[in-house]
């Protein structure tokens, strides 16, 4: 790992600066279930949130609980959620998934991470989204804002999503991670952006690591 990390004692007042920037920060996905949620997370693969919400209404009123959605038929599904990226591929994924989760687990969300990524479309990320959300299981699900921020301002120093979620867990305290989770995605997408960051109205810019000076 880099020697450019921040030191452990300013981990603290990264956390309580960027809770002043963003102190609504919470899950965006629109969900009222856990199943809601698992499905949301799923189709928000490579898609903003944004996107997946305009869709999830009129599939969560048509296919409202893991039973209904195993027996919808996959071009249905299609139609409802093909303005976001990869439509064919996840329909048929949370028809699969839908129908394991009534053949394998009595149609629940599974509240370990073994079985979740057992499910059609379920990786690493979604599992610990679902884990912490749904069930308040602390976990960090590294995504690409996640990754890159934390690399960025030097919470971490690792070059692939596992070891930054490796990395984190270690550095973090277990009862922040969750929340750290949600901040450095709030951060990611509205101020420490990818593209023209605006390193100007930052709060943690004199603790970054890379604030241009």
């Amino acid at each position: 790992m880099s020697e450019k990390i921040i030191k452990k004692n300013q981990i603290k007042e990264v956390m309580h600066l960027l809770l002043q920037m963003y102190p609504e920060a919470s899950c965006e996905l629109d969900h009222g279930s856990k199943f809601e949620l698992l499905i949301a997370v799923v189709l928000s693969a490579q898609t903003t949130d944004v996107s997946v919400n305009k869709v999830t209404p009129k599939l969560f009123h048509k296919y409202s609980d893991p039973s209904s959605l195993a027996a919808a038929n996959v071009s249905d599904v299609e139609g409802i959620i093909k303005t976001i990226g990869l439509y064919r591929t996840k329909a048929k994924n949370i028809v699969n998934l839908s129908r394991d989760l009534c053949d394998k687990f009595e149609g629940k969300v599974p509240d370990n991470y073994d079985d979740l990524i057992t499910l059609p479309g379920v990786g690493r990320k979604t599992a610990n989204v679902v884990l912490a959300e749904a069930f308040k299981i602390p976990r960090i699900a590294v995504d690409t804002h996640v990754f890159r921020v934390a690399n960025k301002i030097g919470l971490v120093a690792e070059k692939n999503v596992v070891d930054t979620e490796e990395a984190l867990m270690k550095r973090l305290p277990k009862s922040d991670w969750i929340l750290f989770h949600h901040l450095l995605i709030f951060h990611g997408r509205r101020c420490c952006t990818a593209r023209n960051p605006k390193c100007n109205k930052c709060l943690i810019r004199d603790i970054c690591i890379n604030t241009m000076k």
